[in-house]
Parts: C-alpha cells; structure tokens; sequence
C-alpha cells in the first residue's frame, strides 16, 4: 500500500501568509495531480494554540527567526502562524481536500514546537500518524510539502526511522532557506537517510 503524505498545504505558509515559503503556491497543483494515484493520502496540520512557545511574539525582547532554548530543545522564533481555528492554519483554498482520507494535527502542546507529521521536536509525544499508517498496511509514502527544510524534512526522517519506504517529490516542495543552502542540505541529509529522491 502507498499513501501520499502532504506536509502543511496551509494558508499561512502561502505568499501572502504569515509564514510565507517562496513560491509556496506551487505545490498545490503538484499535490492535486499526484493524490489520484495513492491509496491514501493523509495531510498534516500545523494548528497551534494561540500561546505556542515557538512565536516570537510570545518571547517578549526576542525577535523573529532568533535561536533561543524552549523547554530545553533549541527552538527556532517563528511569526505567529497557524493558530488554530484562524483563516491562516486552513488548507489552502486551491487544495483538493476533497481527496484527503486523514489530516493528522501537530504542534498544539505550547511547550514544544513539532515540525514533523510524526512526532513533536522532542520525540515525547506521537501524533498518531505512525501507527495509523501500518493498521492500513502502508508500506511506501511520498512526501511533498511545506516547507522543504523544516516540516518537510523531518516528516521524511521520522518515516524512515519508522521503517516506511519514503519517497521525496521534489517538485511538491518548497523550503524556507533561512540560511542560503539550507534546502540543499535539507535534501542532502534525506537522501543520505534513506529517502529516494523524485524530481
């Protein structure tokens, strides 16, 4: 069984949104054409609480993109995004939702920031996504999202270290580049883990 797994195709990492990835629109259309040709297809979902840890705004004297230690991880301070039951956490409005089987939420517990579809930074709580996947028999994924060197990234990580078959679909992806090669390297360390990449 393959599932297609779509990494937070949310309004707020849109141009225009709060946490816009450069030409983040671009994927949509990627992901409406693929999801046809899975067995399932599954969606994360950013939907933090309105006090998330991981918001510079919640950090008063920090600035956004700032390095600071949250409940002892390093924690990157992002613009307050994807709060939960706002426009900017929906799926984005060209989205095919229609053809999702499950959306699994991430990062709702304030204390810590959860960039993969799979676990929280910390590893300390599943969301479920893992287990979901093997009571289908899902063996092989192919991932594509928001953003490449984030959320994308560690989505990937995490399914090989949990013994699923995983895909990259290059073109469903967009990254962040906070640093000038971090999508590179985000790329470089997937495929040194065990990822194949699509392009």
């Amino acid at each position: 069984m393959n599932a297609l797994i779509l990494v937070d195709l949310q309004n707020d990492f849109l141009p225009g949104g709060a946490l816009a990835v450069p030409e983040g629109d671009a994927v949509i259309s990627v992901a409406n054409a693929l999801m046809p040709d899975f067995d399932l297809v599954v969606a994360t979902q950013d939907w933090h609480p309105a006090d998330h840890g991981s918001f510079a705004a919640n950090h008063p004297g920090h600035s956004e993109y700032q390095q600071i230690d949250l409940n002892g991880l390093p924690q990157t301070l992002w613009p307050v995004h994807c709060v939960q039951n706002t426009g900017g956490a929906l799926f984005a409005p060209g989205l095919n939702t229609a053809g999702i089987d499950r959306v699994f939420p991430k990062g709702m517990n304030p204390e810590i920031d959860s960039y993969s579809g799979f676990f929280d930074n910390g590893k300390r709580q599943s969301t479920g996504m893992a287990e979901w996947l093997r009571e289908q028999e899902v063996e092989t994924l192919t991932v594509l999202g928001l953003a490449t060197d984030y959320c994308v990234k560690f989505t990937v990580l995490d399914a090989l270290a949990e013994n699923f078959a995983v895909n990259l679909q290059l073109e469903g992806c967009r990254g962040v580049n906070l640093q000038p090669g971090d999508v590179d390297a985000a790329v470089e360390e997937m495929r040194a883990a065990g990822a194949k990449i699509l392009t």
